[in-house]
């Protein structure tokens, strides 16, 4: 899965960042499970990345709603 850039998630929908956010989380758990059995991840810079891609999401979120009210 490609890393999302911000202007790529502002043309989503909320629904569509439901969607992807859910898709991030179940990878990022694969990750973690990875470290946990072989003690190193295959790709440390992978987890970082998804974690950043998962705050993005949750900030335009964010925005997105206070720019409703």
């Amino acid at each position: 899965m490609a890393i999302l850039r911000a202007q790529e998630i502002r043309e989503m929908s909320i629904s569509e960042m439901k969607e992807k956010l859910m898709e991030l989380k179940r990878e990022l758990l694969k990750e973690y499970t990875n470290k946990a059995t072989s003690g190193s991840p295959s790709n440390p810079g992978r987890m970082r990345e998804i974690r950043r891609t998962i705050a993005r999401i949750y900030t335009i979120m964010n925005e997105k709603r206070y720019k409703k009210q």
